[in-house]
């Protein structure tokens, strides 16, 4: 047990440290700088009140990012997340007068382990490669979402000036404004004056530098023309041609936008195939390359960083949450939660839907009275416990063992 405890009130160009013994008297204060100097200098204090590799001296810190927390962990040290909420209810603990100074806080946060250390988790110890694909995998997300707001705000444009646009591509794939087709014709024509001028040459040429279509080209040619010359509600020319500027300054960021997707998909994907654990998370039902690389970039592969199953169900946002007093008792969906894992989770479950054991317990919960939402739930907690046991015990996925009550009775169901 550590006699010594170490709390970091962090910055943006500085960072505050405090130093706190076992009876809480305040060791050692100092004003770090947030360069490798200003690290050394934290691990010289450390080192003077007893920091060693066999004891580290425990850290608490309210972000889990960064590259001080980096070179922490690096350091195989106890780094302490804690949330600045929680940070400053404990610091309504020993003031009244709602004073605050950031070496108080890093004091606050020191005293958090000293007195609480138990009711908190240090940051999972995960591996190299885990890390780095939590960081591609929620790029790629992160990417996937900043597209789809350019294309709300191109598709809104459009309906101002060019209802023609919205016409030609709607919907998915190589239908979207977001397909390369559209991208590249409406590049090349992004006003009603210029599509209507367009020859069928000039959309075969566009099509085809495009790649390939789900329909024959000449049959996408003929059908783009007739949208493109059909007598359309127009603004005035100036206005037209000053709303086209904008549509190519949209497109043009909606281009970047894609091929950030594509290339963040491409690192995601080569970094999750090569990881050990790959192979049995996408050896689950609904679970893509892409999908099981999300669930991996949230839960990690630091085995002992969930408890049991019950934690990562709860750290999903899977397992409900019950709420007793006196009389009352309700049950009801858990909302603090690690958005990004119940996200993928939703789609997770959705896609497994076409597996025979997970259509059946979706099916028996809608039998029982559940909404559509509360089943899938229901269903994505069953399939994290199973992937709990799966990556503990370094199995794959098994369906006859995962839902052997429920395929017996989807076998008689048919």
């Amino acid at each position: 047990m550590s006699r010594v405890f170490c709390g970091i009130d962090w910055a943006e160009g500085h960072h505050d440290i405090a130093l706190v013994g076992h009876d809480g008297e305040q060791l050692a204060k100092m004003r770090i700088s947030d360069d490798s100097a200003g690290f050394r200098a934290l691990l010289e204090l450390l080192a003077r009140h007893g920091d060693s590799p066999e004891e580290p001296i425990p850290v608490a810190i309210e972000t889990p990012r960064g590259l001080l927390v980096a070179r922490l962990r690096a350091a195989g040290r106890r780094v302490y997340a804690i949330n600045p909420l929680a940070a400053a209810r404990y610091r309504d603990r020993t003031s009244v007068s709602r004073a605050k100074s950031d070496a108080a806080d890093a004091r606050v946060l020191a005293n958090i382990l000293r007195t609480d250390g138990r009711a908190h988790r240090p940051l999972p110890v995960d591996s190299e490669l885990a890390r780095a694909i939590g960081v591609l995998a929620r790029a790629h997300q992160d990417a996937i979402w900043d597209k789809g707001q350019i294309v709300n705000r191109l598709r809104s444009h459009l309906r101002e000036y060019y209802p023609a646009a919205l016409l030609a591509f709607h919907g998915t794939g190589n239908l979207g404004l977001d397909s390369a087709h559209a991208r590249v014709v409406l590049t090349a024509a992004p006003t009603p004056a210029t599509a209507a001028r367009l020859t069928r040459s000039q959309l075969r040429t566009l099509l085809v530098k495009a790649g390939r279509l789900r329909r024959p080209v000449d049959e996408e040619v003929e059908r783009l023309r007739g949208i493109f010359r059909a007598d359309q509600l127009r603004q005035p020319d100036l206005v037209e041609q000053a709303m086209g500027r904008q549509a190519s300054a949209l497109l043009q960021q909606l281009d970047a936008a894609c091929s950030s997707c594509d290339n963040l998909a491409d690192a995601t994907e080569a970094a999750f195939g090569s990881h050990p654990d790959a192979e049995i998370i996408t050896s689950f039902p609904g679970l893509s390359v892409m999908s099981g690389a999300r669930v991996l970039a949230e839960i990690g592969d630091d085995r002992s960083r969930f408890v049991d199953a019950r934690a990562l169900k709860a750290y999903a946002g899977a397992a409900p949450v019950t709420r007793a007093s006196g009389r009352s008792r309700t049950v009801s969906a858990r909302t603090v939660k690690n958005r990004r894992l119940s996200s993928v989770g939703y789609m997770w479950a959705f896609a497994a839907l076409r597996s025979e054991g997970p259509r059946a317990h979706y099916d028996r919960r809608r039998e029982g009275g559940e909404r559509h939402t509360a089943s899938l739930r229901n269903l994505f907690n069953k399939l994290l416990g199973c992937l709990y046991h799966c990556l503990q015990h370094h199995t794959p996925y098994d369906p006859a063992t995962a839902f052997a009550t429920t395929s017996d009775q989807f076998s008689r169901m048919r």
